[in-house]
This record gives structure tokens, sequence and C-alpha cells, in this order.
């Protein structure tokens, strides 16, 4: 078994730049993911594992073939690397190299009456993973991020999603692409914004639906709200006009969820 023992080694230096460039996991078709959870939460979730790092006293050569089926490279490193290349603070002894997926439209199976979260542009890696794990605790069919502004192999997003990232089915696509495929699936769109909106709890989400939400800084742009099924909002009560972008989806959601008695 190979075993690297310097963070100076080219390989060790190349997986930080996969950590720390959104370029190098374009360039590569490759990310790190990091824990036996996320690992196997990717495994189970159709990713292609190419190479595993591990700590030999945290983890054993054993554990791995249990974890990992398929013949896969492994490499024994020290604290030192792993300390390197690990992204948490918390210490699980365990890396691995995955194969990302190309995240189109055209590649969602949906079921015949679809629930989909739709958010445009978010920013903030933590947002995207708060979605990401609303998203997988509501079972939904899909998540689609429109005009995406972060790679969504951002290890703060693998991170924060807790591995949902790989139990969510993702697909991303423009503002204009979204909108039609919604339209061309027969799928029902509402907007949450401040215009020229109607309570959300009044509209019907039993049937083939997305709900899209913006950015809290500037929210959904004027395509979505003039395509859009109904306009929604959320009552607010308090000084302010809005809510964290993911908490915001998660109400409407489980409303959803609510309406569909939880199927």
């Amino acid at each position: 078994m190979k075993q690297i023992t310097s963070v100076q080694n080219p390989f060790i230096k190349s997986l930080v730049l996969l950590q720390e460039k959104a370029k190098a996991r374009k360039q590569t078709g490759t990310f790190l993911i990091e824990g036996l959870r996320e690992i196997s939460l990717a495994i189970k979730g159709g990713y292609e594992i190419e190479t595993v790092l591990f700590l030999p006293e945290l983890v054993t050569e054993n554990q791995i073939h249990k974890l990992v089926n398929s013949p896969v490279q492994l490499i024994e490193i020290n604290k030192e690397v792993y300390q390197k290349l690990a992204y948490r603070d918390t210490t699980e002894g365990v890396l691995a190299i995955a194969k990302t997926k190309s995240m189109l439209l055209s590649d969602l199976k949906l079921s015949d009456n679809p629930l989909i979260v739709v958010a445009e542009a978010p920013e903030k890696p933590g947002n995207i993973g708060a979605l990401l794990r609303t998203a997988d605790a509501a079972n939904l069919d899909a998540v689609l991020i429109a005009n995406p502004k972060s790679d969504l192999y951002n290890p703060n997003i693998v991170r924060s999603s807790v591995g949902c990232l790989f139990t969510n089915q993702i697909a991303t696509g423009t503002t204009a692409e979204i909108i039609a495929f919604l339209k061309e699936k027969k799928i029902d769109f509402y907007c949450a914004t401040l215009q020229n909106s109607t309570s959300y709890h009044t509209q019907d989400f039993t049937t083939p639906t997305a709900l899209v939400v913006g950015t809290e800084a500037t929210g959904l742009t004027q395509d979505w709200r003039d395509a859009a099924t109904q306009n929604i909002i959320i009552p607010m009560q308090g000084e302010i006009d809005s809510m964290n972008v993911s908490v915001a989806a998660a109400i409407l959601i489980f409303e959803a969820k609510r309406q569909r008695g939880f199927n």
C-alpha cells in the first residue's frame, strides 16, 4: 500500500488545490469528501470514489473495504498530511477523492407528482448546505440552482450539507433554462417575493410544484416574478421584511409536505 508522509508531496499539493480552488475541481472533474458518513452517502448517491486516504490509527483498512465495495486506491497518510487536507476541525481520519457529476436538468428523474425547490443565485455555501439538508429531510424530488454563484463541490457546502449534497437530485441552469424546464414538465412554480404576492398558505401545493426562493439581499429577478404561477409571501410580523433563504424555503417546503399528508 502506498504511504505519504510529507505535505510537500506533489500529489498532496494537488489535493490542497482541490480543496481550495473551484478551477482545480472543474479541470480534474474530482473533489474531496471528508468523513465516513459523507463518503458512505456519496457512494449511496452514485458517486464514483477513486482514492481513499486514511490515518491508520483512526480508520482501518478493513473499515474502508466495507465502506467502498468497488476497487479503490488506498493511501496511508500521517497526521500532518491529514491536517493539511482536512477541512473540518474534528478528526475522522479519512478522505476520499470522488468524481463530480454533471448536474444537468435533462438527467433528473422526477416522480409523477414532483415537489421541487429552486434557489436563484444563492451565494453563501452555508445557506446552500442548509437548503440541501432541508430538501433531504423532506425527501424532495430535486433541488435546482439557477445561475449558481458557488461551485457546489465547495468543501464548505459538502460540510454544511452533512452529506446531503449526495442524497438529493441536484441540477443547475440559467433562470431561463429552469423556467423552460418547469413549463415543459407542466410543473407549477410559486415564487417567494414581496411584490404582487399572496400568503403562501392559501395556495394548493398538492399538484406538481416548484417552490422558488431568491437571495436575501435582492430577492428573485423579474423573470421569475413575471413567469410565476403565483407569487407568494410568508407574512412577517416584526420589523424586517425578509428572513434567511434556507429558513424561508423550509417553511414553504413543509407547508407543501403538510398539504400532501407528508407523503
